[in-house]
């Protein structure tokens, strides 16, 4: 009978969380070993369906980064990064662009109606969702041209707010078309905070394959967006790390009302984040 009560106890310390959040809008971005451990695909599908049948909107923009290299490596295209951003050709354009669009969305897509949800694929170019512009890469006093790596320029939400009408849950691959008509590939990260400040959500989510953010070898659980910029001065938060909060940093300034770096690697991580008072991760908050 415990066990029974225990599993009641779990749903009630959900409770109000679920009321909170029914209703709003998470902006999630999908990536690292969640998007390539089967079960892990199939946890995350299932907590997508039940964030809708509770009320709350969930928005996936997903990335593909290993599964792009792999095709690279097959077809004989060496893969070059500047500054952590894949150096983008037309060649790998093409390829980067079959990978995301027709084999990882329409993947994550069908993982989670299998388990009795209604998602739809969508990338940037879909609805002029995303209008990107080139990006170049600045080193010192130096400007990089990476190729077609784009930044976004523009959100376009409406197709969204559409599909959320409809209940149904966009998965969004982060591919733009600029004003050029030209293809660009854009980092999921930031592709995910963009659309999350257009949308003006009540969270972004940012999926990695570690903890959180890590200071002093410890898990920092919450930091107020004032204290970041200093962290990173004093080298406390480095590598990687400093991207993802500094996407979180543009999102909050842009409406987001919170916004979270959780351990994709954690079944059931982004339900363990929102409906549970320890959560998991760390939550960058605006403060007072």
């Amino acid at each position: 009978m415990k066990k029974y009560i225990d599993k009641v106890n779990t749903l009630m310390e959900s409770f109000p969380y679920i009321r909170e959040f029914s209703g709003k809008t998470i902006v999630i971005k999908y990536g690292g070993h969640a998007m390539t451990d089967e079960a892990l695909k199939k946890s995350f599908a299932r907590d997508m369906v039940m964030l809708k049948l509770v009320g709350v909107n969930p928005v996936i923009v997903h990335g593909g980064g290993p599964q792009i290299g792999d095709l690279l490596k097959k077809v004989g295209i060496k893969s070059e990064f500047v500054g952590g951003m894949r150096v983008t050709d037309r060649p790998t354009m093409e390829i980067v662009e079959m990978v995301l669009v027709g084999n990882v969305n329409k993947e994550i897509v069908n993982n989670i109606n299998m388990v009795g949800g209604k998602a739809v694929g969508l990338s940037g170019k879909d609805g002029n969702l995303i209008t990107a512009e080139k990006m170049f890469h600045i080193e010192g006093d130096k400007k990089l041209d990476i190729g077609l790596v784009g930044s976004v320029k523009s959100v376009n939400p409406s197709i969204l707010d559409t599909l959320d009408k409809a209940r149904f849950i966009p998965v969004i691959a982060p591919i733009g078309a600029g004003a050029d008509g030209e293809t660009y590939n854009i980092n999921a990260d930031i592709a995910a905070g963009k659309i999350a400040e257009a949308l003006k959500a009540e969270k972004l989510i940012l999926l990695t394959d570690v903890e959180g953010v890590m200071i002093k070898n410890g898990l920092v659980s919450s930091l107020v967006k004032n204290e970041v910029p200093g962290l990173i001065s004093k080298n406390d938060i480095t590598g990687g790390m400093i991207p993802k909060v500094n996407c979180c940093l543009e999102a909050l300034d842009g409406g987001v009302g919170k916004t979270h770096i959780i351990d994709g690697r954690v079944e059931h991580a982004v339900l363990l984040e929102i409906f549970t008072d320890a959560g998991i991760g760390t939550e960058i908050v605006h403060g007072q």
